[in-house]
């Protein structure tokens, strides 16, 4: 039901191209660093190129051009040749996903609504209890509590067009071990990301890429439901591979970051083929964040920068476009297909389109049977009979039959009681 990867952030360094000028790459220089050389002593004879007039020059110019490197070593720190910011964004996105658990767990309630022979656990948390782990082993709440509370549901997608599920589920858990997982990927990518391109285009990023996990996850896995941020930080992920791509000249050790950032995203995906990980919310999360990537996380060109911030008479030669050609057209085709791609995939949605059904193996994406594991989703189906002010349940998966009382027991909470039945 969760998503649940835990990437690592990968700190890439930018890699300072040496430029035919005094510039120290990333850094700027005082303008007053450059003083006139003082004139030429006079010479007693006025003989201006004896051996010994051109030592005197020799050695004032050397001292000059000392002094004028030590000038610019002391105001190396004038500017940053990309700006830092400071991140506030993320901490906010993780606490809002913290804040946004701790009220499911108060709706959900666990002592009102469990029914005997069903204990929380940890119920000295009162109503922040967890449901039985038979029934929900990440130590979170119900199903029907997620749903209530804005969980991806594909049939009420479809049929009531509550399309703002596909938003809303990335901010839900469906345990504190999840939430915590997620959380902790998000603050080692997210923190990085935001200080070096800002809270804005961080936001559009995790939200957008968060929306594309939902929506691939929604058009191949139509039944229960599906919550978690697994799909937003895919797409930072994607995002940071496709920035080292587009900004490739202005890095270090390029070779190295690429191999690790590709190792860390297929073993991510690799978790997700086990079963009960939505994979398809990963892939699609990964492949909107890469293509947003290309659009949100250009840089200029190195000398761009460096003659734009740089003050001093030596500075690079001015270049004519901001952005190197590859950078323009990585934009624009990034740009389309993202565009297409979302639209496609929301018009499929809501027309009830099953991909599963035009693509006989993409099944395997998401799981991968073996001898230890089925992926067939175990749907659970109860038959229910009123009985005065009694409600007579049987599970048709296991044949268990249970009474329950009839008042207070609506479409979720029936749903509620029949999942504690078949698996208890």
């Amino acid at each position: 039901m969760g998503r649940d990867p835990s990437p690592d952030g990968v700190e890439i360094k930018i890699h300072p191209r040496r430029v035919e000028s005094t510039v120290h790459p990333g850094r700027g220089t005082n303008p007053f660093s450059q003083s006139p050389s003082p004139p030429p002593p006079p010479h007693a004879h006025g003989r201006s190129r004896d051996s010994h007039g051109m030592h005197d020059r020799d050695r004032d110019r050397d001292r000059d051009r000392d002094r004028d490197r030590h000038n610019n070593r002391d105001n190396d720190r004038d500017f940053s040749l990309f700006k830092r910011w400071f991140p506030w964004l993320v901490p906010c996105f993780v606490m809002a996903n913290i804040v946004i658990f701790i009220v499911t767990m108060y709706e959900n309630d666990c002592p009102k609504h469990s029914s005997p022979g069903f204990p929380c656990v940890a119920p000295f948390l009162g109503r922040f209890s967890f449901q039985p782990l038979k029934e929900n082993p990440l130590f979170g709440p119900s199903s029907a509590t997620l749903g209530m509370m804005g969980a991806l549901e594909v049939d009420k997608v479809v049929k009531k067009r509550e399309a703002w599920r596909l938003v809303t589920c990335i901010w839900l858990h469906g345990g504190i071990v999840h939430v915590l997982a997620n959380m902790l990927s998000l603050v080692f990518i997210g923190i990085r990301l935001e200080q070096e391109f800002g809270f804005v285009r961080i936001g559009f990023l995790y939200v957008i890429s968060g929306f594309g996990g939902s929506l691939l996850s929604a058009l191949f896995i139509q039944s229960g439901i599906s919550v978690g941020a697994s799909g937003a930080l895919f797409g930072l992920l994607g995002a940071m591979l496709s920035e080292l791509l587009i900004n490739w000249t202005i890095y270090a050790n390029k070779c190295a970051a690429l191999l690790t950032l590709i190792i860390i995203v297929l073993i991510n995906l690799a978790v997700g083929i086990l079963p009960h990980m939505d994979n398809f919310a990963h892939i699609g999360g990964f492949v909107t964040g890469f293509l947003l990537g290309f659009i949100f996380l250009i840089r200029p060109q190195y000398k761009w920068v460096s003659h734009k911030h740089s003050r001093h008479a030596n500075a690079a030669p001015p270049v004519k476009y901001k952005h190197k050609a590859y950078q323009y057209v990585l934009w624009i085709i990034s740009f389309i297909l993202l565009l297409a791609l979302l639209i496609t995939g929301l018009v499929l949605l809501l027309r009830g389109v099953d991909l599963n059904k035009r693509c006989s193996w993409c099944h395997y994406l998401s799981c991968v049977p073996t001898s230890k594991w089925s992926c067939n989703a175990e749907q659970i189906y109860c038959e229910t009979t009123e009985l005065g002010n009694q409600l007579n349940m049987t599970c048709l998966s296991n044949g268990k039959n249970d009474i329950y009382p009839l008042t207070d027991t609506g479409s979720s909470k029936a749903q509620q009681l029949c999942s504690r039945l078949c698996n208890s």
